[in-house]
């Protein structure tokens, strides 16, 4: 695993703040960013890149340091902010002393103005299993059909997986972590392949296109920093159940499951800043309704997306939380029911033919229909 992956935590010294690197495995050496958010607002947040010579567990190197505007969040030169801190002396560069320890990566540095630093930080726990317990009183289908009619309409979100596995995206899911090379590199490649294909020339620089285009080839395979959630639970539930075969739901020993996050968007969204960067930003875990830009799929599955910056989604919901709040709730339910849950998702519509719009929808849905593998 080496060095790759997200780290976060405090760190302290000269100043002291919030600190975040996300390296990627580049096969003989690692690269990344790092940013450090300062817990003095009169002071600029610094953003670094850093690369390794090797893929040594322990490494040195000398980095340049840039400042992030607060006003755009976006990383600038010193020249151009100096008039918004006119008080600050801003470093060039900094010596960074890196040593990682299984899940534990320690940081220290000196900048050329002499200020210092010192971090432990830790990875994301994200490929490990949930801390949350699951809703002992929702454990069938019938009880989760009435667990979700007592709820209040549209209050809450849900997002259906096959495996029972912490959130995470698409993306993170790969290995990847540094969300900067995603933007620069990734998605001008996809703008460019895809403009050809699409009916529609997405307009990256606009907000709203920018977000329906990420959700556009999210929907397609891409893997993003993206989850896709909807507004019906029994959409959600859908997702949950729709890859498993037939045949495996009826060889399915009873503690195997599926699950149904369920999540209060409304408090969420009440309580939080809903931000729609991905870098450089503080952490953050924001929701979105894209608009349906050459995407067919998004109104039929009640979509509503999340867009975050952070690997281990649910130890940051979990930070959030105080002992009288909870955003998060987490329903698992019998793998082996998938027949009788699909019988009766598809009496109310809810299948892959409306929910995928076109060839493969209608070819899914009709092979549930006439398949019992």
């Amino acid at each position: 695993m080496g060095i790759s992956g997200q780290w976060i935590g405090r760190y302290t010294g000269t100043n002291s703040g919030l600190l975040v690197i996300e390296l990627d495995d580049m096969g003989d050496h690692y690269q990344g960013r790092a940013y450090a958010y300062d817990d003095n607002k009169d002071l600029p947040s610094t953003f670094a890149f850093i690369k390794s010579a090797n893929k040594d567990d322990a490494f040195q190197v000398r980095v340049q340091l840039s400042p992030i505007d607060p006003r755009t969040g976006d990383v600038t030169t010193w020249n151009q902010l100096a008039s918004v801190f006119p008080a600050v002396v801003f470093p060039l560069y900094a010596d960074v002393d890196l040593v990682s320890n299984e899940n534990t990566l320690k940081v220290s540095w000196r900048t050329n103005i002499l200020t210092s630093g010192s971090a432990e930080i830790t990875r994301s726990k994200a490929d490990t299993p949930t801390d949350y317990t699951p809703l002992p009183e929702v454990t069938t289908w019938e009880q989760f059909k009435r667990f979700v009619s007592g709820l209040e309409h549209r209050r809450h979100i849900f997002r259906g997986q096959s495996k029972s596995k912490r959130l995470r995206t698409s993306f993170h899911r790969t290995g990847r972590a540094d969300l900067l090379r995603f933007l620069s590199d990734d998605i001008p490649t996809l703008h460019r392949h895809l403009s050809v294909r699409t009916t529609h020339v997405f307009n990256l620089k606009d907000p709203d296109e920018n977000g329906a285009f990420f959700n556009l080839v999210q929907h397609h395979g891409y893997p993003t920093p993206l989850l896709d959630w909807t507004f019906s639970p029994f959409v959600g539930a859908f997702f949950a159940y729709h890859r498993i075969k037939n045949s495996d739901a009826a060889k399915a020993s009873p503690v195997e499951k599926v699950r149904v996050f369920v999540f209060d968007q409304k408090a969420w969204q009440e309580k939080f800043p809903q931000l729609p960067k991905l870098a450089p930003i503080r952490p953050h875990f924001s929701l979105m309704e894209f608009i349906a830009i050459d995407n067919h799929r998004l109104i039929p599955q009640q979509s509503i997306s999340s867009v975050t910056n952070i690997d281990d989604i649910e130890s940051y919901i979990r930070s959030c939380e105080k002992p009288d709040e909870q955003y998060l709730q987490i329903v698992d339910l019998p793998l082996g029911e998938r027949p009788m849950v699909m019988r009766e998702l598809s009496t109310m519509g809810i299948t892959a033919g409306s929910l995928f719009p076109g060839f493969d929808g209608t070819c899914e849905e009709l092979r549930e229909r006439f398949f019992k593998g």
